[in-house]
This record gives C-alpha cells, structure tokens and sequence, in this order.
C-alpha cells in the first residue's frame, strides 16, 4: 500500500468545522474526518461534530474508554466512553480510507490521556 503525502499535506490545510466551539486560544491539536463525523483534540478536550453540532464535548479527565474495532471487509468502528452517564457514548463508523487519519488522532488522543493521569498521580 502506498502512502500519498498529499493527504496529509490536505488533512493539515483543513481547518475545524465549528470553529466557535474553541475557546479563545485553543488549538486543534489533531483531527480526523469518519463517517461524517469530525474528531478533533485539543490540548483540554475531545470533541466530535456531527453535521454543524457537536455531539460530545468532554475534557479528557473525564474519558473513560476508547475503543476501535477493525474488520476485514467492514468499516471500522470507534467507541468514545466518557466517563460520566449523563454523556451517552458516541460510535463512528470509520471507513477505509479515513483510517490513517483515525488511528493519528487516537494516537494523540492516547498521548493526552495519559498526560492527565500522570498530572493526576502527581
């Protein structure tokens, strides 16, 4: 499988959807588009967008689980658990060519995680 760098030099021009949902200074640290839903990360939080509404908005001291299932044959599926009941979970239906992008957002998502447990533990 080969790797085309212009998708990466396209996912880096694109900017948030729902610009107005950032606060003053926060920055899009990564972000996928799947499914018609965009991920986004920033250095406080996760949010994901639906259309022109966010759908879930959580820090990540309140993430409880992420999971992603790939298949063969099938789309992939991403499970977002945040922490607290009041905030249903939210599934993406991640397609082929929108998993690269996916598994780089989860990554950094990962890496944001453990920043907040390792501040938590300190």
């Amino acid at each position: 499988m080969r790797c085309d760098l212009s998708d990466v030099a396209d996912r880096e021009m694109r900017s948030f959807p729902l610009p107005h949902v950032l606060q003053p200074g926060e920055v899009v640290e990564s972000q996928a588009v799947a499914g018609g839903a965009v991920i986004a990360v920033t250095e406080q939080r996760l949010v994901v967008a639906e259309s022109d509404r966010v759908v879930l908005d959580v820090p990540f001291s309140e993430l409880r689980r992420i999971q992603f299932d790939i298949e063969r044959g099938r789309d992939a599926t991403l499970v977002i658990v945040p922490e607290h009941i009041s905030n249903w979970p939210r599934i993406v239906s991640v397609p082929v060519a929108a998993l690269r992008e996916t598994a780089a957002t989860l990554a950094r998502i990962g890496e944001r995680i453990n920043d907040y447990e390792g501040d938590r533990a300190g």
